[in-house]
C-alpha cells in the first residue's frame, strides 16, 4: 500500500492536529470563555503552560506514537508512560495517576492494575491519546480496532472508553485514507449491536444538540460528543480545522482534551497543511519536541508498515 501525497499530508495532520488542539485549549481548561473572548494559544491556565505548549494529552499520545514508530506494542507503550510519569508532569488525570502510581513491569500488569480500580473508570484519558493508533494500522481496520482497545485498557478499563477509542481511531484511519468523516458511520454500521445501539443516538445528539447537553466532558462519552459536535458544526466553515478547535474551547470544561481529541480527526481529514502556520511554529512539549518532530515520528510509523 502506497500513500498519495494528499494522504501523506492527512497522516501528518493526525499528531499535529492533536497537539495544536491541546495547546490551544490548555489556557482555557476548566473555564468557559465568553462569546467575546478571542481564542488563541495564550498559555497559562491551571498549570501555567507556555504559549503553544501541549499538555498530558499530547504527551501521552507521543508516548504511544514513539512506541509505534519502532513497531512496538503495549509493553513499549507502558514503558513510555512510566518514563513520562517519572518526570513528574504537572497535569495527570486522576485515573491515569492511580494506575501509573503503582509499580508495573509489563503492559499486562498495567492493564490489570487499571481493571482493579474501583468506582468510575470512564474518564477521557485514553481517548485523548488514541489518534496515533490509526497511523500504525492504515493497512488494516481490524488491527486498528484491536490495538485501540488494548492501548485504552492500559489505564482505562471502562468498556465505553474502549468503544470510544475504537470509534475515533477507526474514524481517523478512514479520514486519512478517504478524506471524509464517513468512518464514524462505517464503525457504527459494523459494530456489535450493543455498541451500535449505545453510540448511534449519542453521535446523533452531538450533531443536533449543544454542549450543554453533554457538558461533563471529563467523561469519555461527553468528551467524544463535544469533539464531534465541534467538527460537525464546522464542516462548512472557511477554515474548518481552526473553527472546530475554537468551538471545542468555547464549549468549556476540559478544553485541552476535547480540542486534542477533535484535533486528531480534524488533522486526518484536512491535513497538516490546514494547520495555521502561527500555531505550527510555536506548538511544543514533552519530551522537547516541536511540530517537525511530530512529522518525523509520523513518517517513521508509516515506514514501519511499509506504507510510505
Amino acid at each position: 500500500m502506497h500513500l498519495s501525497d494528499i494522504q501523506s499530508d492527512r497522516a501528518r495532520g493526525v499528531l499535529l492536529g492533536t497537539a495544536v488542539g491541546d495547546a490551544l485549549g490548555a489556557g482555557y481548561e476548566f473555564g468557559y470563555p465568553s462569546p467575546e473572548a478571542e481564542i488563541d494559544m495564550i498559555g497559562g491556565g491551571s498549570f501555567d503552560w507556555a504559549p503553544g505548549e501541549w499538555t498530558d494529552d499530547t504527551s501521552m499520545a507521543v508516548c504511544v506514537a514513539r512506541a509505534l514508530e519502532t513497531g512496538g506494542d503495549v509493553d513499549d507503550i507502558a514503558e513510555n508512560f512510566r518514563a513520562w510519569f517519572a518526570q513528574d508532569p504537572p497535569d495527570v488525570g486522576n485515573q491515569t495517576r492511580s494506575v501509573l502510581s503503582q509499580t508495573t513491569r509489563t503492559g499486562a500488569e498495567m492493564t490489570a492494575v487499571a481493571a482493579s480500580l474501583p468506582g468510575r473508570t470512564g474518564g477521557n484519558g485514553s481517548l485523548m491519546r488514541t489518534a496515533p493508533v490509526a497511523l500504525a494500522y492504515l493497512d488494516g481496520a481490524a488491527g486498528c480496532l484491536a490495538a485501540a482497545s488494548r492501548i485504552s485498557a492500559l489505564t482505562h478499563s471502562d468498556p465505553r472508553a474502549g468503544d470510544a477509542c475504537q470509534l475515533w481511531s477507526h474514524a481517523i484511519r478512514y479520514a486519512v485514507l478517504h478524506g471524509t468523516y464517513d468512518g464514524i458511520a462505517e464503525f457504527l454500521d459494523e459494530a456489535a449491536a450493543e455498541v451500535r445501539d449505545y453510540w448511534r443516538p449519542l453521535v446523533l445528539q452531538a450533531q443536533v444538540g449543544e454542549p450543554a447537553g453533554f457538558s461533563h466532558n471529563g467523561w469519555v462519552v461527553h468528551a467524544l460528543q463535544t469533539a464531534w459536535w465541534a467538527i460537525h458544526r464546522s464542516v462548512d466553515a472557511e477554515r474548518p480545522l481552526s473553527a472546530a478547535l475554537e468551538l471545542c474551547v468555547r464549549a468549556g470544561g476540559d478544553t485541552d482534551t476535547t480540542a486534542a481529541i477533535a484535533g486528531g480527526l480534524l488533522g486526518a481529514r484536512w491535513g497538516a497543511s490546514a494547520v495555521p502556520s502561527e500555531w505550527r511554529n510555536i506548538v511544543h512539549g514533552y519530551p522537547g519536541l516541536r511540530a517537525d518532530d511530530l512529522d518525523r515520528i509520523t513518517s517513521k510509523i508509516i515506514a514501519v508498515k511499509g506504507l510510505s
